[in-house]
Order: C-alpha cells, then structure tokens, then sequence
C-alpha cells in the first residue's frame, strides 16, 4: 500500500480513528503511523490529531500512565526500559516523569525480587556461584532495573 492511494474519506477516517482511540490509550506516533498506512496526508492528519487532542480521545499523559501500569503489572518491566520505550513512542518528558511517579516503589520492588527468585531458581544446575549471579544481574538488567534495585534483590540470594 503505497501512502498516495487514500483508502478513507476525511469522516470515515475521523470515525476509524476515534474507535481506534476508543479502544485502547494510543500515542501520536502510533496514530500517524495509522493515518499515514491508510494513505490520509500530512494536512489531514493533522486536523485529524487537533481533533482527536480537543475531544480527549488523544492524551500523552493518560497514555503514558496506561503504558507504565502494564508493563510495571504484567510484563514486569524497570523503569529504564519503560522509559526507552515511552522516549521511542515520542513521549515527552514530562509524561515519561509522571508515568515513572505512578510507579509504587513496594510493587516495583517486589517485582524485582519475584524476578530474580525465579531466574536464580530456574538456574539450579548452574555449579558456578558467581556465574549464576551474573546471569540474574544481567537478566533483570534486561528486564530494565536499576544497578541498585538489582543488587539490593539479588545479593541476599547469594549469602
């Protein structure tokens, strides 16, 4: 599908965009990805998203809330990787910043800690102590956790 060929009238974009929004908290980023794969120009698209901004269908730092609450909950991200991932998405700081403060420091903490017993346990045939502990530092940094929030999770597991 090249861009010059328009699939949607100016409504029937406007109509597809909101339900899309309607669905799901959804980023700019994404939204001109979509508007631009349906082949909407560049003048459209931006009435499109001044609409979408004006009617609440559109709010980066609601958006930036929803996106930390998954991945903190259910992929159990760090905040180090959550924020490269909002800074992909375009997000500005100051929506990174309030998403990152909704974060409980007790479930973020205990996410860690969860994390690292199951990978330390996972490699029971590891012989070697300090490579086993190399491998749950890495995995969790991975994971996007801080240098500090790692050592503070895993080291007890080693004494």
């Amino acid at each position: 599908m090249n861009s010059s060929e328009c699939k949607y009238s100016f409504l029937e974009a406007k109509t597809k965009i909101e339900a899309y929004c309607a669905y799901q908290e959804r980023c700019s980023s994404e939204l001109e990805k979509k508007l631009y794969d349906w082949g909407i120009d560049k003048e459209d698209q931006s009435r499109l998203l001044s609409d979408l901004i004006s009617n609440n269908f559109l709010n980066e730092e609601r958006f930036a809330l929803a996106f930390v609450s998954g991945k903190v909950n259910i992929k159990r991200w760090g905040k180090i990787k959550i924020r490269q991932h909002l800074k992909q998405k375009r997000i500005s700081d100051y929506s990174i910043k309030k998403g990152l403060e909704s974060i409980s420091e007790e479930v973020y903490i205990k996410n860690a800690a969860d994390l690292a017993e199951k990978k330390f346990s996972s490699l029971s045939r590891e012989r070697e102590s300090y490579a086993k502990k190399v491998k749950v530092y890495r995995f969790l940094s991975s994971k996007g956790y801080e240098t500090d929030i790692i050592r503070e999770t895993v080291d007890p597991l080693f004494n």
